[in-house]
């Protein structure tokens, strides 16, 4: 399904400890605010700020990743492993709380930033897949994942109404873990 492996120092230097579930608080396990480079394997993750999938986060598709950010240095605390297939992903965006409103279907990376949508989504219905959400057009700002089945009423509830402006759709790893 899926692998990480993280690491103490940026460039895959330094210890090193190798996860395939989820990890609520890496402190459990010696590690927290201490990675600075990760490896995946398979499918995403999503490391997050603070304990129990809280906070800041960054994505992680398959791939080396040989220094984790500025933003997110020393600071991971939980790791998340993305489960849902990511085959034929497809979200339904609703200009409006409670799925009101002009609605859009996306299927593909889009950026919202130059159009008529920016800044106006308030709800979601996710049919497929798993997306990452940004305020800024660049993936900068409030980031947040929208994963399969989820039917999210109102962007009030994460501190995002109409603050939406680009999202894609996680990617699927190519690699299969033994």
């Amino acid at each position: 399904m899926g692998k990480i492996i993280i690491y103490e120092h940026a460039n895959f230097q330094g210890r090193s400890r190798e996860f395939t579930g989820n990890i609520g608080n890496l402190k459990d396990v010696g590690w927290n605010d201490v990675v600075s480079s990760v490896k995946v394997i398979g499918q995403p993750w999503v490391a997050y700020e603070h304990l129990n999938y809280t906070g800041r986060l960054l994505v992680f598709e398959e791939g080396e990743h040989s220094f984790v950010g500025e933003e997110m240095n020393d600071k991971i605390t939980s790791l998340l492993l993305i489960t849902e297939n990511l085959q034929n992903p497809q979200i339904t965006l609703y200009e409006h709380a409670q799925y009101h409103g002009k609605s859009r279907v996306i299927r593909k990376a889009t950026d919202l930033g130059r159009g008529y949508d920016n800044d106006t989504i308030s709800s979601h219905k996710v049919q497929k897949g798993a997306w990452l959400l940004c305020e800024n057009s660049d993936g900068s700002g409030f980031r947040y994942i929208a994963r399969e089945h989820e039917e999210l009423s109102d962007y009030n509830i994460i501190k995002f109404n109409d603050k939406l402006s680009f999202l894609r759709p996680l990617l699927p790893g190519r690699r299969c873990c033994p």
